[in-house]
């Protein structure tokens, strides 16, 4: 019998029919299509709130790898609801949305956690966690054929997140897509918001990632995924993946006009 992650937020993060699902997906990708190409493309940067919310923002980044031919894609996210000293992989055999099953690199995750004090299988952050969830149907949409494994990152400090990024680093190849999954700044004013997330899109940019992992550990800036992304960044390196380009930048208060506690998003491509 397998073992298969249900689906945690369809219903309230993104819709629960598969058609209105594909619908809404759709509409995202067609609304951001851009004329570049991205030939190389290793790792995206997309946020994870609700659909209406940041899905625009997120469309930008899987119309840059929409069509290539990725057999894993590694899904790197924060845990919101769960802390846990380390880095947690799913020890299930699939993820679930309302488009099907995906089921999971088990050979890749193996390579990950083995000999491995800080990364290990299990359910911790995956129970009710959305920032991966959320990933999966925009993949299913934009790729053909893959397998994932998703990582949850329950303690985003340096020592964490530079031993996920060197055991990546080991294992991904030119089939491997890395996503980081993050939102930005939580509950600023739109004004406040912008300055904190101008700082996480400048280090972005300049693939500046120490210095960001330095920023947001000192609250010169926020990202709820600071870690994954520094983690997906830092891999890329290692692999001699070295451009990036931020894709868009927007915030809650775009959707909802309520300016005075916004949430950032932002969505970026790194290639070589």
């Amino acid at each position: 019998m397998k073992n298969i992650r249900e689906p945690a937020v369809a219903g309230m993060f993104y819709p629960s029919s598969p058609r209105e699902l594909k619908e809404q997906i759709n509409l995202l990708l067609e609304s951001t299509h851009s004329d570049e190409i991205f030939e190389n493309p290793f790792g995206i940067i997309s946020p994870h709130a609700g659909y209406v919310y940041s899905g625009k923002t997120a469309a930008h980044a899987y119309n840059t790898i929409c069509g290539k031919n990725f057999s894993t894609v590694v899904i790197i996210s924060p845990s919101h609801r769960e802390y846990f000293p380390g880095v947690s992989i799913y020890n299930g055999d699939a993820y679930r949305t309302p488009l099907g099953d995906v089921y999971l690199n088990k050979e890749m995750i193996s390579q990950l956690s083995e000999n491995s004090k800080l990364i290990f299988e299990g359910m911790n952050g995956h129970r009710a966690e959305h920032a991966v969830e959320v990933q999966i149907p925009f993949l299913q949409m934009v790729l053909n054929e893959f397998q994932i494994v998703p990582i949850v990152v329950g303690d985003q400090r340096k020592l964490f997140v530079n031993d996920l990024a060197e055991k990546l680093a080991a294992v991904v190849d030119a089939n491997t897509l890395v996503v980081a999954s993050s939102d930005l700044s939580h509950f600023h004013t739109k004004q406040e918001a912008d300055i904190l997330d101008s700082i996480v899109e400048e280090r972005i940019e300049k693939f500046e990632y120490e210095k960001l992992l330095y920023d947001l550990e000192t609250e010169k800036c926020e990202a709820c995924g600071g870690g994954p992304i520094v983690a997906m960044m830092k891999t890329a390196d290692l692999k001699n993946k070295k451009k990036s380009k931020i894709l868009s930048r927007s915030d809650s208060g775009d959707i909802t006009g309520d300016n005075s506690e916004v949430v950032g998003y932002l969505s970026a491509v790194i290639y070589s």
